[in-house]
């Protein structure tokens, strides 16, 4: 439990370094999303000029392919011609390996290549209506990224119409992201609408473009930015290094740019920064502990007086008082509690009385009931002997009287005795069937009397208990004469065994009136009862003899509908004496 110098130590420091810690807070917050937002803004951007330069490059060589067309398509060569104008565009332009011409049937009309063409005109489904066309990137025998340019070549005579095919080679796009460095680990991507690499500024990842792989971090980063139209995104790489990566389209072929830095590197500024941060505060927040500890000591030593004193009365020492020195609310707060304790010794002195005389007047009362009658007739009967003395059968008859009435009186004092002292018992293995039965046997003339009906429900499996024969035949017989008492002439009574794994169950239900919810959770206390007469031990004693044995009772009533006791027993494999000898 925290101690109140505790507590009063952090309520200062609280007081003092809250609005630095919550300024501390907010500054380190908005200094990481500020460094943060500046470090994406200035990757972003570099990524931004890498695609205006990739998207340069492709419109260029589109141009080049267009203004070829257009001396194609303008002028009517023979195809030798065509073939040379093709050979010295390829030799002026190196990026376009090989150019063919083809007509709208695909027919090769002119091409720069010596042997056959490799090159194809797109197909009609793909292109549509467009003009120029890009087809997928491939990797060729040098294991570089090349990838097709195609123009439409459109003219009044249809014989004219065609194709300009031209393989460009993306190997000048390789350079211009080798050259793209942000910090000393950042890296710049290029990858196609599907992800597919073109090429990867990190040497130790251009193996990916060989081998026709991708990066599936710059992948979902692609994807993302497809999908919800964001920019940048933290993720993890392939090497398992936490990533900030930044992705701008190519307008023309629609690729991405990705630039990729390790986290460590990007936000090294704002994380040094924070950390400085973070140290003064908490250098603060220990400085202000240290007074705060110091000066609450010598505060709060007046308070921890009431709060000893406080435990001493808690722990039963009515005498403790405090002596606070001063005129301040603290030394109020001590003689408040002074009187306050003055006042509990009267109080409890008074309650104590109270509760004597009630608890005596309770046993005084129920004395009178159980005793009373006995005694009377005792009385009654030691009147009538003086006179009869010489009758045989009457001396009988008193014998008997005096007999009953002295063992119910026994039995009063029994029970007053068993509920200052726990009930001695012994435990035997016995049969939970067996000992209901016998109970129940004695108890039929009682239930005849109160023309209340007493059944059996035992359960065939034969459960074994350890306990006190003597003891639980009382509880029974308490539980079964409580029944009987509380049920009207014309209900039952039904006493059931249950046996359920390693517990075993005895059920005394009734139909009588039943208990009343609010007296339920009392009804086995000491000197509790239902009755109009009694001590109100018998539930008590019994619950201490159910306990007694490892067992426990339960109670389950409802006024006009009858009552239902449940006691349960741990079961036992061990048998009684009897039935081992005559296994």
């Amino acid at each position: 439990m925290t101690s109140i110098k505790a507590r009063f130590v952090v309520f200062m420091a609280i007081a003092a370094v809250a609005p630095l810690l919550a300024y501390g807070g907010v500054s380190i917050a908005s200094l990481s999303r500020s460094t943060q937002e500046s470090v994406r803004t200035g990757n972003l951007h570099v990524a931004t000029r890498a695609a205006e330069q990739v998207d340069q490059y492709i419109t260029s060589n589109i141009k080049v392919l267009t203004a070829l067309g257009s001396d194609l398509r303008d002028t009517r060569q023979a195809q030798w011609q065509q073939d040379r104008i093709l050979k010295n565009y390829a030799l002026d332009f190196p990026e376009l390996r090989e150019i063919t011409l083809f007509n709208m049937e695909g027919k090769v009309l002119a091409t720069s290549s010596i042997g056959q063409t490799r090159l194809a005109p797109p197909s009609a489904t793909l292109v549509g209506s467009r003009n120029t066309w890009l087809s997928p990137v491939t990797i060729d025998d040098d294991l570089l990224p090349t990838t097709t340019l195609s123009v439409r070549l459109t003219s009044v005579d249809p014989s004219r119409s065609g194709w300009l095919v031209g393989e460009l080679s993306l190997e000048e796009l390789w350079r211009l992201v080798d050259r793209i460095r942000v910090g000393t680990e950042g890296f710049a991507v290029l990858a196609t609408q599907e992800g597919r690499l073109i090429a990867h500024g990190n040497p130790n990842e251009k193996r990916r473009v060989a081998i026709e792989g991708g990066s599936y971090a710059a992948q979902a980063l692609i994807d993302q930015a497809r999908v919800n139209n964001t920019s940048s995104a933290e993720y993890t790489s392939s090497t398992g290094t936490d990533m900030l990566g930044v992705v701008a389209r190519v307008a023309g072929p629609g690729w991405w740019v990705v630039v990729e830095q390790p986290t460590h590197e990007a936000y090294a500024i704002a994380r040094r920064t924070r950390g400085v941060l973070i140290g003064a505060a908490i250098l603060a927040l220990i400085a202000s502990i240290g007074v705060g500890f110091h000066w609450g000591r010598q505060f709060i030593a007046r308070i921890l007086k009431v709060k000893t004193a406080t435990q001493a009365i808690a722990e039963g020492r009515l005498e403790e008082r405090v002596h606070i020195s001063g005129r301040d609310e603290i030394a109020e707060l001590g003689e408040a509690f002074n009187a306050m304790a003055d006042k509990l010794v009267e109080l409890t002195e008074n309650v104590r009385k109270q509760e004597r005389q009630a608890m005596f007047g309770r046993i005084a009362a129920g004395l009178v009931h159980d005793i009373s009658h006995p005694i009377q007739n005792i009385g009654n009967s030691c009147k009538l002997i003086l006179k009869m003395h010489d009758d045989v059968e009457y001396r009988d008859l008193f014998r008997r009287t005096v007999d009953r009435e002295l063992a119910a009186i026994k039995r009063v004092l029994d029970d007053l005795r068993n509920v200052a002292r726990p009930i001695p018992l012994e435990r035997f293995p016995l049969d939970l069937n067996r000992t209901v039965t016998d109970v129940v046997e004695t108890m039929r003339s009682v239930a005849d009397t109160a023309g209340v009906t007493l059944t059996t429900r035992l359960t065939p499996s034969d459960p074994f208990i350890e306990g006190d024969v003597f003891a639980l035949s009382r509880v029974y017989r308490n539980l079964i004469l409580n029944a009987l008492q509380a049920t009207a002439p014309g209900g039952a009574v039904i006493v059931m065994t249950e046996a359920d794994g390693d517990r075993a169950r005895v059920i005394i239900a009734d139909t009588g009136c039943g208990i009343p919810a609010e007296r339920l959770p009392k009804i086995f206390d000491d000197f509790v009862t239902t009755k109009r007469r009694g001590l109100g031990l018998g539930l008590a004693i019994s619950r201490k003899i159910v306990e007694q044995l490892g067992g426990t009772i339960a109670v389950v009533s409802e006024v006009g509908r009858g009552t239902t006791f449940t006691m349960e027993f741990p079961a036992t494999k061990a048998r009684p004496v009897a039935m081992e000898a005559a296994g």
